[in-house]
């Protein structure tokens, strides 16, 4: 097996169909390959896991079955079984964006080593499958970019020692992911890199997008980002956002015959902001 970098790729599922060999299948087509697989099965009985078995006979797929509370506290259980030195989670339908990711990231990790800057986080750019386009993320951390917009998990890889000494708070049942990267950001000080790859392929009208926990993010994201910045700060931004008109923004971005013109905009403004980035 390569050595080097280690990479544990945690994929949580319950009854997720042809979708689960699909998603790690987009892993072990990575060229790059030193890696595990961690499959968390909440108990399936639709024969998904049985098929996962037929189709791969792969050492590097470890499969446990157990009761989970929901999808964070599934990663929860997994990233205790993971062994590598970087943690990231694809749910179920999605898929890395293609088989050089994992050694394009590895590079950069690299890279960044070579000049001393050793990265807690790294992570990049979304594919996201139902709108056709890829969504952008900021290359730049401050407090507004993580009011507004931080990276979704499946395009960021986490350092373990950011999961050793707590997981994501799953009482967050829609936000516990972004409750996490804040932690790590304020709280943990994390060293947070960007790169200019597109590291997953989303699907897309997943668990958060339903119109109830739609709801519940919003409220959520109000407990989370007060806890952080303080209300002075979240207020200051909630009005920003509204005097931008932040809702029309989102309904264009979620828009499938208008997100690729809008998300084309928001790159070149970063590129502008942000010195050039490619």
């Amino acid at each position: 097996m390569e050595q080097g970098i280690m990479y544990s790729v945690i994929v949580v599922c319950l009854n997720a169909g042809q979708k689960l060999c699909e998603t790690v299948g987009s892993i072990l087509h990575q060229s790059y390959r030193n890696f595990e697989v961690i499959v968390k099965d909440g108990g399936s009985s639709d024969g998904s896991v049985e098929r996962l078995g037929e189709l791969y006979h792969d050492e590097r797929i470890h499969v446990h079955t157990k009761k989970d509370n929901g999808i964070y506290d599934a990663m929860n259980q997994a990233v205790k079984l993971a062994r590598g030195a970087y943690f990231l989670f694809l749910n179920s339908g999605d898929s890395f964006y293609d088989d050089a990711v994992l050694d394009k990231i590895t590079c950069e990790i690299r890279r960044l080593a070579e000049i001393d800057k050793k990265p807690d986080v790294i992570y990049g750019n979304m594919y996201h499958k139902a709108l056709n386009t890829v969504i952008f993320s900021s290359p730049a951390m401050n407090d507004f970019t993580c009011y507004r917009n931080v990276p979704c998990h499946q395009t960021c890889f986490y350092h373990h020692t950011l999961f050793d000494s707590r997981g994501y708070r799953a009482a967050y049942n829609v936000r516990a992911d972004y409750e996490h990267f804040l932690w790590c950001y304020y709280e943990q000080k994390a060293v947070i890199s960007y790169v200019p790859v597109v590291i997953a392929a989303y699907e897309g009208g997943g668990y958060s997008e339903t119109k109830e926990n739609r709801r519940r993010s919003r409220q959520q994201h109000r407990e989370i980002v007060v806890h952080y910045m303080g209300r002075k700060k979240a207020d200051q931004y909630r009005l920003i956002m509204l005097l931008t008109l932040a809702p029309l923004r989102s309904a264009i971005a979620d828009s499938r015959y208008l997100s690729t013109v809008y998300n084309g905009i928001k790159t070149a403004i970063y590129k502008l902001r942000d010195g050039g980035v490619k």
